[in-house]
Parts: structure tokens; C-alpha cells; sequence
């Protein structure tokens, strides 16, 4: 079984995490964000992965090389400029030597789960279908499109943006779907397609199922909050990872040559080279890259604080994101999903809350802001 993922978007609605690296190579936990895909597309044996590239692709292929250590081979198509979802699928086919075979997966590329897509192929092969759409059910309907299912599985129809009494279901598709060589006809060669907005629509009445993924776990890690959320239940072992067989009895992994002398709650995890100083409390659901450095008295809680960041004497990190490379001088607060990017450095004293994005290379004096 082949697999198509889309990853050729910008990120923008988690910059400034990605602005610099592209949205599939963003770290979660302890490996880039896209591992967890191919590892879960592995497990449920997929072999062969394209991934159809857009914004930065050499990182991306930097990042993940060939695949292997994930399970898959990996093969990259870069689209010339922005297709949609359907012209991004139909050129990605297109440039395969071999094609793609009769019956693949379309992967939307910011998806965290644990649904049992072998079971969506098992009831896409048992109806004939042409397509069969992954469907997760949310605890807020409104702020979807939503997807009505008959009682044969069979698609009914879309509901965008639905008013509250048009509201009769809680199913919105899961970015994963199963799909027979011929739904290729339906996209046109060359031109920007949705194929959520023309494709699907199309195919109602016309050999188009979903299966409802009951139970599973489902994220879209597109923005700050849900990537904190991710963290934390990547920790805490909500969605089936490699990262939770990691941790000790006490909820903690460390990478090599880390020094310990605060005080670690778990779930953390630690990455190489690690110095926590004494009177530091790290945890719980924290995670800190490759040698990042938290001085003495400092609190980091709920936060993610990648490579070779730096948080000062006495701050407190909570709820907040650091990127690579960020310094935070003593005395300092971060909290409330804010999120510092890739190299920003803060004086002493700085309060950033409330969501405040500093972007990469941002730089303020002591005392600069209270937000």
C-alpha cells in the first residue's frame, strides 16, 4: 500500500515555530512532527510514502532522509507552486516513474493519531468504494465542516460552517482517506484543485464512504495551543507513541551527558547534553531539546523549550514554547501559549503572555514588556 501526504503548506498558523523549518520537521517531543505519521502509516503497513513538498523541501528531505528509520521508503515531490489539495495529489502522481496503484492513501500532513486506518481499508475494499473519508467525531461541531453518513456508511453530504439547528452530526473528516486510482479522473492536470471542495462533492451518491474512527485520538497540530497539547498527551500517553515506552517509573527520560541538580517532576523528557542547575523545577509535561540550559531557580512547566535555549535565574516558563536558540534572561515570565521563536533573546524582567509571538531574532532589553 502506497501513501500520499500533503505537506506542501507554510505553517503560518504556527509560526514563528515555522518560520524557519517547515511544519513537518518541527520537533514534538523528541522527534520531528512528520515521524509520528510514518511510524503510525508503518505500523499499519504501509511501505512506500510520497511526500508531495511545497515551502522548504530540502529541509524536509534533510530531516527525514529515505525513510528507514521510520519503517518506510521515503519518496519527495515538490510541486512547482501552490495546486490545493487535489492538483497537489494529481501532479505528485504524475511525476511517480512507477505512478500510484489502484487503491492508495491521501494523507493530510498535520494530523496526530493513532486511528486504525487498516480498518478503514478493510471497509473501503468491503463496499467498493471509490473513496472512503477517515471521520473522527469533535465535541464542538460549529467550528467544523461537517460530514453526514447514512446508515450503509455511505457520504450523505457536507455541512460548512453549519448554524446550530442545522447541527445533526459530530463527524468532520480526519485528513486520512482511502481512494481507488480512478478518483484521479475527477482532477483536472495543471490547475489549483480542493479536492475537499470539488472532488468530494462530486462523488456523493457516486461510491463515497466514510468510516467513523470511534475512540481514536485525533489532532490537527496547526496552531501553538494544539501543538502544546500534543506534547502533553504524547507525554502522558493519550496517542500510542514510541516516545511513552521511553519513560521511567517515574516519568522521565533523559537523553546522554545531562546534568540534574534541580528537581525533575515527570512526564519530562530531556535531550542530550541537558543542565538543569540546583533549586531548578522542570515537570511536569515538559520537554527540553538537546542542551538546553535552565539556571538556577527557574520553573518550567507545561512548555515545550527546544535546542540550546536558555531559560535565566529565577524565570518562570509556563504553558509557554521556546524555539531553538532562544535566552531568557533572569527573572522573566512566559506563560499563557506564548511562544518565543528561533534565536530570540529577553532581558531581565520581561513578562510575554496572553499568545504573544516574538519572531526569530527578536531582541529586547531588560524590562522591555509586560504583556
Amino acid at each position: 500500500m502506497q501513501a500520499v501526504i500533503l505537506v506542501g503548506g507554510e505553517g503560518t498558523r504556527l509560526r514563528p515555530l515555522t518560520s524557519t523549518v517547515p511544519k513537518p520537521v518541527v520537533p514534538l517531543v523528541d522527534r520531528p512532527f512528520m515521524a509520528y505519521m510514518l511510524e503510525w502509516l508503518s505500523r499499519h503497513g504501509v511501505e512506500d510514502v510520497v511526500m508531495a513538498c511545497g515551502f522548504l523541501p530540502t529541509m524536509l528531505r534533510e530531516a527525514l532522509g529515505d525513510g528507514a528509520r521510520y519503517g518506510v521508503r521515503l519518496t519527495f515531490v515538490e510541486e512547482p507552486e501552490p495546486m490545493g489539495t487535489g492538483g497537489a495529489l494529481r501532479y505528485a502522481a504524475e511525476q511517480l516513474p512507477g505512478g500510484l496503484g489502484e487503491r492508495f492513501l491521501m494523507l493530510n500532513g498535520d494530523v496526530l493519531t493513532d486511528a486504525d486506518v487498516r480498518a478503514q481499508i478493510d471497509q473501503h475494499e468491503a463496499t467498493g468504494a471509490r473513496a472512503t473519508l477517515g471521520l473522527v467525531p469533535v465535541e464542538d461541531p460549529s467550528a467544523y465542516g461537517l460530514v453526514r453518513l447514512s446508515a450503509d456508511r455511505k457520504v450523505a453530504g457536507f455541512l460548512e460552517k453549519p448554524k446550530a439547528e442545522e447541527i445533526d452530526t459530530n463527524l468532520i473528516s480526519a485528513g486520512i482517506y482511502v481512494l481507488e486510482h480512478s478518483v484521479l479522473d475527477l482532477i483536472e492536470p495543471g490547475r489549483n484543485v480542493s479536492i475537499e471542495r470539488e472532488v468530494w462533492p462530486a462523488l456523493v451518491g457516486a461510491g463515497l464512504y466514510g468510516t467513523a474512527h470511534e475512540g481514536a485520538y485525533w489532532l490537527d497540530i496547526g496552531t501553538p495551543d494544539r501543538y502544546l497539547e500534543g506534547s502533553r498527551d504524547i507525554l502522558a500517553g493519550a496517542v500510542r507513541t514510541a516516545v511513552r515506552e521511553r519513560l521511567d517509573a517515574h516519568g522521565l527520560a533523559r537523553g546522554e551527558a545531562c546534568r540534574v541538580d534541580g528537581h525533575l517532576r515527570g512526564p519530562v523528557v530531556l535531550g542530550d547534553g541537558c543542565v538543569v542547575e540546583e533549586g531548578a523545577v522542570v515537570g511536569p509535561h515538559v520537554v527540553l531539546g538537546d542542551r538546553v540550559h535552565v539556571a538556577p531557580g527557574a520553573t518550567v512547566e507545561d512548555a515545550v523549550v527546544l535546542s540550546d535555549a536558555v531559560v535565566g535565574r529565577g524565570s518562570v516558563v509556563r504553558g509557554a514554547i521556546l524555539a531553538a536558540g532562544a535566552h531568557v534572561g533572569a527573572d522573566c515570565t512566559i506563560t499563557g501559549h506564548a511562544v518565543l521563536g528561533e534565536g530570540v533573546r529577553l532581558g531581565a524582567g520581561n513578562v510575554v503572555g496572553h499568545g504573544m509571538r516574538l519572531f526569530p531574532g527578536v531582541e529586547l532589553p531588560d524590562g522591555a514588556v509586560a504583556f
